[in-house]
């Protein structure tokens, strides 16, 4: 398959892009500073630029944005929805209609009508970005075009997870999927084993999902 990931240097992006290459599906790695390799196709473009981005992303069999402006970015949110509505459009007009994009697990609901983002105990450094994948989920949600999927993360799910890359993991919708410990956890290399599984034999249309060990 031919496979297009959005910020591919990042710690989730860069666990996505490892995944698809060890699979031998061709890549093109969208990023602001493009590396080089023999088996990826590394290329420069602005995420706001809808038309630039359109003619990369054009005859690609799927889309993946890893998209992050930055948690340490103080525009955030804004930065976030305004790139994430920018991508979508852009895959919309190269005409690849598969498109996975990955949030955040804020807007996971953790008791009825009650969403983490909104938990008193939801650290304030993550919220503004959860917020806005949280606002970015029920805009896409209007989207009838694009057979699109939205990835939540576990709650614990960075760069401190020793577990590598083991391929298990148990899927969920809308709720966070909890171990014996009561512990919603996945590594970034098992995150990428999910997403390269929905690449591979699609489950998610047009829904948010979720995953956790």
């Amino acid at each position: 398959m031919k496979v297009a990931i959005i910020g591919a240097t990042g710690f989730v992006g860069s666990n996505i892009l490892n995944e698809i290459v060890n699979r031998n599906h061709e890549v093109t790695a969208i990023v602001r500073n493009p590396k080089t390799s023999e088996k990826v196709n590394w290329v420069k473009a602005d995420v706001f630029n809808t038309d630039e981005l359109a003619n990369v992303l054009k005859g690609n069999d799927v889309v993946i944005s890893a998209y992050n402006p930055g948690w340490t970015n103080p525009n955030i949110y804004d930065d976030f929805l305004a790139g994430s509505k920018a991508i979508q459009e852009a895959v919309k007009k190269s005409g690849v209609k598969r498109y996975i994009t990955i949030g955040g697990a804020g807007s996971l609901f953790v008791a009825p009508n009650l969403q983490a983002v909104d938990t008193p105990d939801f650290p304030k450094e993550y919220h503004a970005g959860a917020t806005a994948a949280r606002d970015y989920l029920n805009i896409l949600k209007e989207e009838k075009e694009l057979d699109w999927a939205f990835f939540s993360p576990a709650f614990e799910m960075h760069q401190g997870i020793t577990t590598g890359r083991t391929g298990n993991y148990r899927l969920g919708l809308d709720t966070p999927v909890f171990d014996e410990n009561n512990r919603s956890i996945l590594s970034g290399e098992d995150l990428a084993v999910v997403i390269a599984d929905e690449v591979e034999t699609p489950k998610h249309h047009q829904v948010r999902f979720t995953a956790a060990y």
